[in-house]
């Protein structure tokens, strides 16, 4: 009985889609909550429209980790639909490879919040980028998973794989070095990183970088 409950368990793509969908949606939602003026500052030292103006400035160095995981998010939300866009079913195993992967997304408001407050301390950055590893392995695993257990579509050539695997492989290998650029200071690490999400996210169509 139970060995048919495991082979019938999880099959279903839309819900796993559906699921992404809500999961990525709350996400990005809990991402803005961070991005406030506190009420001691409003009450103590805004009192004409030049402190407002002052107050908002100083969102910045919040305003930053805000717009990197949006980004992230995004990418991931991107990658993931491509995966499920590729799978014909799925199973019991790749959908709980999906549910720890959606696991990654939700701790994605806690580090963003965590980097917005102590955005000059290394320990917020490489949890972040932790942050970051979690769900780029989890896709990796659940590719490589789906082609072992014959979950692929019939028309997802080598080439379509081995592009797919190289993207996240890639992608993941930049995002570390730009962590380790955190040892020269956290802003060029932080805008390293940055730069390599606008690269997969606007995907610029010239030299190296249409190739990554």
């Amino acid at each position: 009985m139970r060995t048919y409950y495991n082979r019938i368990a999880g099959q279903s793509l839309e819900r796993i889609a559906a699921l992404s969908d809500g999961i990525f949606a709350v996400a990005m939602t809990l991402l803005v909550l961070d991005l406030h003026i506190p009420m001691s500052t409003i009450s103590n030292h805004i009192t004409t429209e030049q402190d407002l103006w002052k107050a908002l400035v100083s969102l910045g160095p919040n305003l930053l980790p805000y717009l990197m995981s949006f980004l992230t998010l995004g990418i991931f939300w991107v990658g993931q639909q491509t995966q499920l866009n590729y799978f014909k079913q799925s199973n019991r195993n790749l959908t709980w490879l999906h549910l720890i992967f959606l696991l990654a997304v939700t701790l994605m408001p806690f580090s963003t919040g965590l980097l917005a407050a102590y955005i000059t301390f290394r320990v917020a950055l490489l949890v972040y980028w932790l942050n970051i590893v979690l769900p780029g392995v989890m896709l990796l695993v659940s590719w490589r998973y789906a082609r072992h257990a014959q979950l692929m579509k019939e028309d997802v050539t080598r080439e379509i794989f081995a592009a797919n695997q190289r993207r996240i492989v890639i992608a993941q290998s930049l995002y570390a070095f730009g962590a380790l650029i955190c040892i020269i200071n956290t802003y060029v690490s932080i805008g390293f990183i940055v730069l390599v999400q606008l690269n997969y996210a606007i995907a610029p169509r010239f030299g190296w970088l249409d190739r990554l």
